[in-house]
């Protein structure tokens, strides 16, 4: 059976409100339900999304349920009388890259639409794989891309925004009950959540999302959404380059950067996960940003020295897979996943478990 990223064995796919249970406090309608609920009015242009914050482990309770994570780019689908627009979490207007998910969110039964999901590139096993993505984003192969949506934030002039997820979700499903291709839905899961994510990490897929049943859709990063991962894995900002001991026109390794308090730290190196033509087109782009200073202050200690790294103005933000951060605030055994081109580099920061 192939392993659909939205789904998982013996889940239940249909959540309804959060199980009351004695002597627990029920949370009161909150400003933004009042709002929002129901409210009519033109279709946003563009609605900031709502964030998950990074967790060491998986919530479990009545009032939490569960997606798979997938790996991919976030996309926001407008449609508009048939007008589609699909925009990154920056707002920037990819509809261009994904001319196969464009068409079918026109053909959705519905007016004005504004949706929230991912667009993920699956494997052979129906795994979500974000070499894949970039690998068919640079081809332009339309075949496996699939945007999975899992929330709805406007419909036919109704906000959604302040209802809560669980009937967000209830309208979303019924919207795409027809849908099949390049468009489907992201299933909720209502599995404990650490039982969840041991079984998503045995399929080899990134980790689960856990959202409150009944909470509203807050924009901005917070504690509504909860992301669990099977390894670290976040992006950071290449600072610079070490070229190939094989092929002086290819990376052997990057350098890497985050920013805390609107300054670059240090987090190390990555040297594995390039193909040959990656390796080689990396070193295309960044040879084309060198700079003679180091944009780090001080210089690290590790990339002293004649066998020091070549500088590059930090613009180029890439996913990396690794193994947790050492004591000095190093990645560890990292791998390199794709580039990311969907988040100024500013914005990249270590992510911390809470």
């Amino acid at each position: 059976m192939r392993a659909r990223p939205a789904k998982a064995r013996n889940a239940s796919s249909q959540a309804g409100p959060p199980t009351k249970r004695r002597g627990s406090r029920q949370r009161s309608k909150s400003v933004s339900s009042r709002i929002f609920q129901h409210r009519s009015g033109d279709l946003p242009a563009f609605i900031e999304p709502c964030l998950a914050t990074l967790v060491d482990k998986a919530p479990q309770g009545a009032r939490w349920v569960h997606e798979i994570k997938l790996d991919g780019y976030r996309l926001q689908a407008r449609l508009d009388h048939g007008a589609v627009k699909l925009m990154t979490r920056k707002g920037l207007d990819w509809t261009a890259k994904f001319p196969r998910v464009a068409e079918a969110a026109a053909k959705l039964p519905a007016e004005t639409a504004l949706l929230d999901g991912e667009v993920v590139s699956e494997d052979q096993n129906g795994i979500p794989r974000f070499s894949l993505l970039q690998q068919d984003l640079k081809t332009g192969h339309q075949g496996r891309i699939v945007l999975y949506l899992f929330d709805l934030l406007h419909l036919d002039g109704a906000d959604l925004r302040g209802l809560p997820l669980y009937q967000r979700k209830a309208k979303l499903t019924r919207l795409l009950a027809r849908s099949k291709g390049a468009i489907r839905l992201s299933e909720t899961l209502s599995e404990p959540g650490p039982a969840l994510l041991k079984q998503a990490c045995r399929m080899g897929l990134e980790g689960i999302v856990s959202k409150l049943a009944d909470a509203p859709y807050r924009s901005g990063r917070g504690h509504d959404w909860l992301k669990a991962k099977c390894s670290d894995r976040q992006e950071l900002v290449v600072t610079g380059f070490v070229p190939s001991t094989a092929d002086a026109h290819a990376v052997g390794a990057l350098v890497l950067g985050f920013y805390q308090n609107q300054k670059l730290q240090y987090a190390g190196r990555v040297g594995t996960g390039f193909t040959h033509d990656i390796a080689r087109s990396l070193y295309r782009t960044l040879k084309s940003w060198q700079r003679k200073s180091s944009p780090f202050s001080p210089v690290p200690a590790e990339e002293r020295g004649r066998h020091g790294a070549i500088w590059v103005d930090p613009q180029m933000v890439v996913e990396v897979d690794f193994h947790g951060w050492t004591h000095g605030g190093r990645v560890r055994q990292a791998s390199f996943q794709g580039v990311r081109t969907d988040k100024p580099p500013e914005d990249v920061v270590r992510e911390v478990k809470q």
